[in-house]
């Protein structure tokens, strides 16, 4: 079988994990009506495994300093955020998970759910937030971590050329090897990332009994909340911690995902909480308000805080920013292995231009073709964001390209949620173990919280300061985006634009096969 096969093509059940019952198609639970499985997988993740690909694709690095410019508030919206949004999210997703274990996760949801032409687009969106994410975000912080604390690269030289380009296709090519070596990589990015986290903290803890907490002193407001502060941190927030499911696109692989996926999303979305709130939090205490970047955040305040180790201050910050860029490689790594997934099922179902895209290699098991697209598209937005760097500095490139992500991946949630309670109300018969505290009516309540979460953080993410004169706060756009509105559009809007023209075309060619 070559690596042109369509999936479809070679429509096989879901496999059984162990310890599944047997169901009314003698598999066993893992399968309601199949979808089209995938050839060439083998099961590889295990319980350990799935947490580590969630904590290595949700936490992330590249907002902790977004988050910490809006001063101590932030500190307040995260926890909020935490029990209002993640809490009532994290029970969607471990239900759903669960219960519906095929390859394609979110793909497979709103398919059952809304039909093909809707889970096309969706996963349009959800897909290509993760190559505009590593290439016009990810890549940005990494280049501009390696020029500060390890070799100096300039801005738009050759050397910044090759390093942004090395970077992408580093992470590409681990989400091209197959799922039971690479799984090994993103799993080494999590542990690196907690690992620099925890020591960034506790290294801030001891910093700040030394030589006390400045930045306390100097956050505005301190910890009280702002409708101008949440409005602004509101869609960084949901993208920080949305993402809980992206494991279950690979639902085929894991040995038994009725049993680890729920708990597996758990302890996933406990360790983001800390992870989020106490960096966020040391930041603030030991950095001036006035001083905190959203690119240089973390490692700024790591500068700072690493004088305590003296002589070895300097070895301890070049290790801490080899961890850090290396982390922020297998976050994007650890997206591009489930997304590309989704992807290409889409593909060779007909409703991305060619099938040939959803092919997975015969040996490898991963869409190598989707891969290179991704990278492509990678590559091309990190054009387009070194462009717009010649009308701003740095940081305001990296705050309109990270919202560029948050946009397309919040989107796609406006069709994924409803697919859930859609899913829960039309497919009664699939069993689920485990389920929502407080029935269907929990189920209901979660998702509608959830819901306008979503729909709130989109709309602050596609037109900032259209709802704060609504509230009567004042809102100077360039002088907090660092580019006209205008400009801002274009990467925003005008990204979302090119995507729904992009998947009509895709549809359009779809027309003209079977299926």
């Amino acid at each position: 079988m070559n690596e042109a096969t369509d999936a479809t093509d070679k429509t096989t059940e879901a496999r059984p994990g162990p310890g599944a019952r047997p169901g009314p198609n003698g598999l066993g639970e893992p399968s309601p009506p199949a979808v089209g499985a995938v050839p060439h997988l083998r099961r590889s993740l295990r319980r350990f495994d799935i947490v580590a690909m969630g904590v290595a694709a949700v936490i992330s690095f590249d907002v902790l300093g977004q988050l910490a410019t809006g001063g101590g508030e932030a500190v307040t919206w995260i926890a909020a955020i935490v029990l209002f949004f993640l809490l009532p999210y994290a029970l969607l997703f471990a239900e759903t998970g669960a219960a519906f274990p095929q390859e394609g996760g979110p793909y497979v949801w709103v398919k059952l759910a809304f039909g093909r032409g809707a889970a096309a687009l969706t996963t349009l969106f959800y897909w290509v937030t993760n190559p505009v994410w590593l290439g016009g975000s990810l890549v940005f912080l990494a280049a501009e971590t390696w020029d500060d604390f390890l070799t100096p690269l300039g801005h738009g030289t050759p050397a910044d050329w090759t390093f942004k380009l090395t970077f992408i296709w580093c992470s590409i090519l681990t989400a091209v090897v197959s799922l039971r070596r690479g799984k090994w990589i993103t799993t080494a990015g999590a542990v690196v990332k907690v690992g620099a986290m925890a020591l960034f903290t506790v290294t801030a803890l001891v910093y700040g009994l030394q030589h006390g907490f400045p930045g306390l002193g100097t956050s505005g407001s301190g910890f009280a909340p702002s409708a101008a502060g949440f409005l602004a941190l509101v869609p960084v927030l949901l993208f920080a911690f949305v993402g809980f499911e992206a494991p279950s696109a690979a639902g085929e692989e894991m040995h038994n995902p009725q049993r680890d996926v729920p708990v597996s999303v758990g302890v996933s979305a406990a360790v983001a909480a800390c992870c989020y709130l106490l960096p966020v939090l040391a930041i603030l205490a030991v950095t001036p308000a006035r001083e905190i970047t959203g690119i240089g955040g973390f490692m700024e305040a790591a500068r700072l805080v690493f004088d305590i180790y003296g002589s070895w201050s300097e070895p301890l910050l070049t290790t801490a920013a080899l961890m850090f860029v290396f982390a922020l490689l297998t976050q994007g790594s650890a997206w591009m292995i489930v997304s590309d997934r989704m992807q290409a099922m889409v593909a060779a179902e007909g409703d991305f231009f060619s099938r040939a895209l959803g092919a997975f290699h015969p040996r490898l098991g991963t869409p190598v073709r989707m891969n290179l697209l991704s990278g492509v598209t990678a590559t091309a937005f990190m054009g387009a964001a070194m462009a717009l760097a010649h009308q701003g500095d740095a940081d305001a490139v990296f705050a309109v390209v990270l919202t560029v992500a948050v946009t397309t991946l919040l989107l796609s949630y406006l069709v994924i949620v409803p697919a859930l309670v859609t899913l829960r109300r039309k497919r009664p018969e699939v069993p689920r173990p485990y389920r929502v505290p407080g029935g269907g009516l929990g189920f209901r309540l979660s998702a509608s919280l959830v819901y306008l979460w979503i729909v709130l953080g989109s709309w602050c993410a596609l037109f900032p300061g259209t709802l704060e004169p609504l509230l009567g706060v004042s809102y100077d756009f360039h002088g907090t985006w660092g580019v006209s509105r205008i400009t801002f559009e274009i990467f925003t809007l005008g990204t979302v634009t090119v995507l729904l023209l992009f998947g009509a075309l895709g549809r359009v060619r779809k027309r003209g096969r079977p299926g």
